[in-house]
Parts: structure tokens; sequence; C-alpha cells
């Protein structure tokens, strides 16, 4: 079901629970969830954004998964967080203290619960979030702790400079790297 906007306005400022599991390949995160999102509770709902049908053109998942179904990601060594948890009508609702102070909270979680990689969905943000004004898609020289860092394009529908295709090779570049590090012990 759809929400309304009365639904929408109420979501305003809440935040959705990260979906975490042991043994993380990736940690995927996005900048803070969208009203939309925050209505459903399921990150990356909003009808558009392209995270779902990227992460399995990509090849990290075996079918599309609905947002509804965020919960069978640990499964697949995957999870999801946010940069700043609460949610807002658009990203430029953040202050930069609200992501840099998103950062330091990241940075703890990975450093809680140990991913293997950490791949921030949002280069502006990530430049902001861990002050490195010059950025780019792809992997980082820096590190949490033992998390390697990735930048991805952010998969929002606004994004028009990467369109379903780009997108979906970028999470791929990422998928491949992963793949090619030993296993890790379980």
């Amino acid at each position: 079901m759809n929400p309304t906007r009365a639904d929408l306005e109420a979501a305003r400022g809440t935040t959705i629970d990260d979906v975490l599991g042991p043994g993380l390949e990736v940690l995927f995160c996005g900048i803070n969830p969208s009203l939309y999102s925050a209505a459903t509770g399921h990150h990356f709902a909003r009808p558009g954004n392209r995270f779902w049908p990227a992460l399995h053109l990509s090849g990290f998942v075996p079918r599309r998964l609905a947002p509804s179904e965020q919960h069978l990601l640990p499964s697949y060594g995957l999870g999801i967080t946010n940069i700043v948890p609460r949610a807002t009508a658009r990203a430029d609702e953040l202050s930069a203290e609200e992501i840099r102070a998103g950062g330091v909270r990241l940075a703890r979680l990975v450093e809680e619960t140990g991913p293997r990689t950490l791949a921030v969905a949002g280069v502006s943000a990530y430049r902001v979030a861990f002050g490195r004004p010059r950025a780019g898609i792809g992997p980082q020289d820096d590190m949490i702790g033992d998390a390697a860092l990735w930048v991805l394009p952010n998969p929002s529908g606004l994004n028009a400079a990467y369109q379903l295709d780009r997108l979906a090779e970028e999470f791929a570049s990422l998928r491949r790297a992963i793949e090619s590090l030993p296993r890790r012990r379980r």
C-alpha cells in the first residue's frame, strides 16, 4: 500500500531500523531515508529509486528484491544503514554538521558490526561526512577499522547522471572487487 500525504508528513524526522547481520560483506549506506521510505519502514522504497534493481542487475542478489524484502539481505552478506538516520523530503534539508555527525556515527557502527566493506551511495554526502572533498566514485584509500570504503552513485531517480545500466555497472564493480578478495572465515 502506498503511503498517503498524511503518512508522508507523519514520517518526517522518523527513522528506519538498520538492516544488519553477522559477517556482512557489504554494508550499503544511503544519505538518509526519504519520507516514503520512513512511512513504509523500508530502505530505498520510493518509487523510482534504483537501488533494488541495481542490486539485482549487478549480481549481488539472484532476483530483484522488493524493499519489503530487505530482511533477506543479511542472508546474502548485505546490510543497509544511512549516514543520517532521520527522514526528510530531500537530502538538501540536512546540514553539513548533521552529515559530519552522521559520519562519526557511521564509523562507530562499522567498527561495532564489522562489515568487510562500507559502500556509501552518494558521493557528495560521503565527501562531507568523511571530510574528503575530492573523493570520487569507486574504491577509497581510507578504511574504517578493517572495512574498506567504496563510494557508489546515489541511486535516486533524481540522479540523471547515472541511468540504471551505468549504476548497475558501478555496483557490479564493487561486487567483483569483493569477490576477488580471499573469503573471510565465519
